[in-house]
Order: structure tokens, then C-alpha cells, then sequence
């Protein structure tokens, strides 16, 4: 299979998660984060709540899978691809909290990092580990393994 193929697979994946920890978010802090609204502010278009959520779909599904897939051709470690998407996810979390302008503030600040951190850390596992799987998955068994 195709590595960009298996990065957006696993960009998909990561990204259901995400949306489900973002959520989550907005819900425990008493909808002040306004994640999606936040997304079409920052692209100059506030108020278009849709038009955030689809940004965010394409961001996680997408872009951010294909910089994954830069970054590890560009280093060419042998790491393990769960690993590196968790170290993306924590640049994508440094980065989602610099850039936001979420309404948070006071005590609901703890519950806000630490939600929005774990569910990025979810999201980079998510994506490496679902690249590397199907990268496994296409891998022919060797001869002596199906005699076994």
C-alpha cells in the first residue's frame, strides 16, 4: 500500500479520536473552547462554524498524516512509527495551544491542557500506529513462517 494511502488512513483514524477528545474539551469546560468556531477565526472566517469543522477534518485527516510522512522520510529512523506520531502530536498540541484564543481561564485551564494534550497525544498514536499496521499487513509472510 501506498504511504501517503497508509499516513491518511491512519490521519482519519487519529482524527475521529481527536474530534472525540475536542469534544470532550468543550464539554468540561463549559463550552467556552469553541474549537471549530476558533478554526474559521483563525482562517479569517469567524462565526463559520462548518466551514472550521471541515478545516479541521482536512488538517487532521490530511495535512498533518502528510507532514507525518515527510518528517519520517526526511529523518529516516527506525523507530517505531507510534512513537513519532506521538512526538507529532505533542508539536500539534504545543502548536493548537499558541495559536488558540480559546475563552478558558482560572481553574478550567488544568482540565483544558490536560484533555486537549491527551487527545492530541491520541491522535499522533493513532496515526503512527495505523500506518504502521498497514504497512505490516502488506508485508508477505515469509516461507518458513506458514510451515510453522
Amino acid at each position: 500500500m501506498n504511504n501517503a494511502v497508509r499516513a491518511i488512513a491512519g490521519g482519519i483514524a487519529g482524527t475521529a479520536v481527536l474530534t472525540a477528545g475536542l469534544v470532550i474539551t468543550d464539554v468540561e469546560t463549559g463550552y467556552q473552547v469553541g474549537i471549530f468556531e476558533t478554526i474559521a477565526s483563525f482562517v479569517g472566517t469567524p462565526g463559520q462554524v462548518t466551514l472550521g469543522f471541515v478545516l479541521f477534518l482536512l488538517a487532521g485527516a490530511v495535512a498533518w498524516p502528510l507532514v507525518f510522512l515527510a518528517l519520517r522520510q526526511t529523518f529516516s529512523s527506525d523507530r517505531d512509527p507510534a512513537i513519532e506520531g506521538t512526538a507529532l502530536g505533542v508539536l500539534l498540541w504545543v502548536a493548537f495551544n499558541v495559536t488558540s484564543t480559546s475563552g478558558v481561564e482560572g481553574v478550567l485551564l488544568i482540565p483544558y491542557y490536560a484533555f486537549t494534550l491527551v487527545a492530541h497525544l491520541a491522535y499522533g498514536y493513532i496515526l503512527g500506529a495505523v500506518y504502521a499496521q498497514l504497512g505490516n499487513a502488506n508485508e508477505e509472510v515469509p516461507k518458513s513462517a506458514e510451515t510453522a
